[in-house]
């Protein structure tokens, strides 16, 4: 079996569109919420607050003509791509790269919903002659994959994986796979997602998924009694995982190490995790086994922490079945609380987060936390960043349909 490891990375978020100035803004403890406009706001749509990317450079891959046949997650998934390929110091021209042995997994959880509301609106008002000819490539999930792909000249294993809020998550674990095995030496692997309109606000807060707070520093707020709901953010994260001895051969800087996977289904409910937290623990304990760990060998978690009662209830019972004692002992924190919930990018920024944790040994705080609920008992960093040891961490991402996916790193060893 190989050892894979992350020597790149790039992000896109609504606390920044680099590693740097995202980490930063974690570390400083703040967040990316803001007031909707009024379009948002009108009578009767009563969600206020959203996590958005500003000042997104898009001319920096982009011209300006490209733009108008590319959607906006895709955008994302192209630009995270590309700088963390440039991060990597990864030289695709050089002797001996095979383009057949360089992958692209990249989860979208639902793909160009903005651009169907425009087309439909279209449809309704002018007629099915006036929907454009790109709304279908523009539209589905697998195209961030597919222009990834294009751009980098990336001919190996290419797809997208689509399991709602565990998307990246499972990418960046079929990356693992795929190199741990043998079938590719290296691989872009990560997750998209851009959703912030009204079609896609009116249905999350129909189903009483979204925080409906109009205070943004206590919108999100995972493990905290007072939560309500979580807050729709977009973005995308990439990492270049690449087989071990192949990295160090050519000298890459290393993040931290993919050193094992864990996927499980619920089997469940629609929309609600499980309230015994079986499958999910278990996704926990197949990802610490495969890396060769035990329980007490976990120093951090960064939780799937969404911000929504169910969720964190039941992800706090999950943690306490999947580490025991060693439970009282782990740190955890919840990235949403800043960012928002990603959907199908969440697991890729979260991973992102986890793997800077291993190399930086510090662990960002749980924004926003100041009500204690009983049933949320764990360590989740509360009052600011906290440098501590981080050898080994599990990053968890819970999709609608019972979906689970868990990742853990390790701290580089040679």
């Amino acid at each position: 079996m190989k050892r894979v490891v992350i020597t790149g990375m790039g992000v896109v978020s609504p606390i920044g569109n680099s590693v740097d100035s995202f980490w930063g803004n974690l570390q400083s403890g703040k967040h990316g919420f803001s007031l909707l406009d009024e379009s948002f706001t009108r009578a009767n749509f009563d969600v206020k607050v959203a996590g958005r990317v500003l000042d997104f450079p898009a001319q920096k891959y982009f011209e300006k003509k490209e733009l108008k046949r590319v959607d906006r997650f895709t955008q994302f998934a192209v630009y995270s791509s590309l700088e963390a390929l440039n991060d990597s110091g990864l030289d695709i021209n050089a002797q001996g790269f095979d383009p057949f042995r360089a992958g692209v997994i990249f989860g979208v959880g639902i793909g160009g919903l903005e651009l169907t509301q425009i087309e439909h609106n279209k449809y309704l008002t002018k007629g099915p002659d006036r929907v454009s000819v790109f709304y279908i490539p523009m539209m589905i999930a697998n195209m961030a994959a597919g222009t990834i792909a294009m751009r980098t000249g990336f001919k190996g294993d290419n797809y997208c994986p689509v399991t709602a809020c565990a998307s990246a998550a499972h990418a960046l674990g079929e990356a693992f796979r795929k190199i741990k095995d043998g079938y590719l030496d290296v691989c872009i692997a990560g997750g998209s997602e851009s959703t912030i309109n009204e079609f896609a606000l009116g249905g999350f807060n129909n189903m009483t998924a979204l925080s409906r707070s109009d205070n943004p520093d206590r919108a999100s707020i995972p493990f905290d009694a007072e939560r309500g709901g979580f807050v729709l953010g977009e973005g995308s994260g990439s990492l270049v995982l690449e087989e071990y001895e192949r990295a160090k051969a050519r000298g890459a800087k290393i993040y931290a190490e993919i050193a094992g996977y864990g996927a499980t289904c619920d089997a469940y409910h629609m929309t609600s995790p499980s309230p015994e937290g079986e499958a999910s623990s278990k996704g926990m304990i197949l990802a610490y086994t495969e890396a060769g760990l035990k329980p007490e060998d976990i120093n951090y978690i960064n939780a799937h922490g969404t911000s929504t009662p169910l969720n964190d209830k039941y992800e706090t019972l999950a943690i306490k079945k999947a580490l025991g004692e060693a439970a009282r002992k782990v740190v955890v924190s919840s990235t949403k609380s800043m960012t928002g919930h990603l959907l199908g990018a969440a697991g890729a920024i979260e991973a992102i987060v986890t793997a800077m944790s291993c190399k930086e040994d510090l662990v960002h705080t749980t924004l926003g936390y100041k009500v204690p609920d009983p049933e949320c008992d764990l360590d989740y960093c509360i009052g600011g960043s906290r440098e501590m040891t981080v050898n080994a961490a599990l990053s968890n991402s819970l999709g609608f349909g019972g979906h689970n996916a868990t990742v853990c790193f390790k701290k580089v060893s040679c």
